[in-house]
């Protein structure tokens, strides 16, 4: 059985307790239904996740050098990171460490596809967490499912919306 850590990060002193019991909740749920012994969890409370400032993440990735767990849990990719360029440093010290991060919401396949599909998703959670004002994700997506019918030219876009809508909703 594969041992895995939960990282798990709300922003703000108005969000609540209730939204970490949340993504421990569903993180262990995946780790059950994906056979990971969770061994650990990593916690930072009303840490902003557009910078790395956060004592429990740095903790966690510092702690991957000891080759004690093979997975990071998070929520959403969110939860790890809201900067794009920060993320793929500590994806791949991860990496590095023999360390796999998986999103318990996002079922990103393991994929060229899913390098694409991962890509994008830290994008707008890197756009959304710099800029507040520009492109939240909820209006992106209702803009973009008022036009879905006009689709038919590329499918795999509309692949992706069908992907994408069904696991943004709450974010």
């Amino acid at each position: 059985m594969k041992t895995a850590v939960i990282y798990a990060r709300y922003s703000s002193d108005a969000q609540s307790e209730q939204s970490i019991e949340g993504q421990l909740r569903e993180c262990r749920k995946y780790a059950d239904e994906h056979g990971l012994l969770v061994v650990d969890t990593y916690i930072d409370r009303a840490m902003t996740g557009t910078n790395d400032n956060r004592p429990d993440f740095q903790r966690m990735i510092r702690d991957s050098a000891k080759r004690q767990w093979e997975v990071v849990i998070v929520y959403k990719l969110d939860r790890f990171s809201r900067n794009k360029f920060e993320s793929t440093i500590h994806k791949k010290t991860l990496k590095d460490n023999g360390v796999k991060l998986v999103s318990a919401m996002e079922n990103i396949p393991d994929t060229p596809e899913g390098i694409i599909l991962e890509s994008l998703l830290e994008g707008f959670k890197h756009l959304n967490g710099h800029n507040k004002n520009l492109y939240r994700i909820e209006r992106l997506i209702f803009g973009i499912n008022q036009k879905r019918s006009s689709c038919k030219r590329i499918p795999l876009f509309c692949i992706f919306l069908d992907f994408f809508d069904s696991r943004v909703q709450d974010s």
